[in-house]
């Protein structure tokens, strides 16, 4: 199984690995979402737009989430997150995931290690790369 991503130049003037996907939630709302590929991140969260856009209710956890800028209040929902392989099938992760109730809190969201952990992740600038990589199909 393979999942292509694309190094691309964001609106700050940095090139990033990112990697589309499609989200689900359980009420029934799809969106879009560009997604970094951040292997230091332990876990995947949604930026405040992709909630938006979700149609989430803004509800706080409680739950802090940490990370270069501090800590920031989070909300948490259950969704599908939908990446598609070079075959053009989904790789589909079923779970619980967090968001940022802070619209300055992240710039874009961020695929994390909850996912990225069943791939080899290649995340190559000078070979132009961005790839999530998997012998044996698995059910997540």
């Amino acid at each position: 199984m393979r999942i292509n991503g694309r190094w691309t130049l964001c609106d700050d003037g940095v090139v990033r690995p990112l990697i589309d996907g499609t989200v689900l939630t359980a009420n029934g709302n799809r969106a879009t979402v560009e997604f970094l590929v951040d292997v230091g991140a332990d876990r995947t969260v949604f930026d405040y737009l992709t909630l938006a856009k979700l149609g989430i209710s803004l509800q706080s956890t409680g739950e802090k989430l940490s990370g270069l800028g501090g800590l920031t209040g989070s909300v948490a929902f259950s969704a599908r997150i939908e990446l598609t392989q070079v075959s053009g099938r989904p790789a589909s992760f079923n779970g619980s995931f967090a968001a940022v109730n802070d619209p300055t809190a992240l710039d874009m969201s961020v695929l994390g290690r909850d996912i990225l952990d069943f791939f080899a992740v290649i995340v190559d600038r000078p070979g132009d790369a961005v790839c999530l990589l998997r012998d044996e199909p698995r059910c997540w």
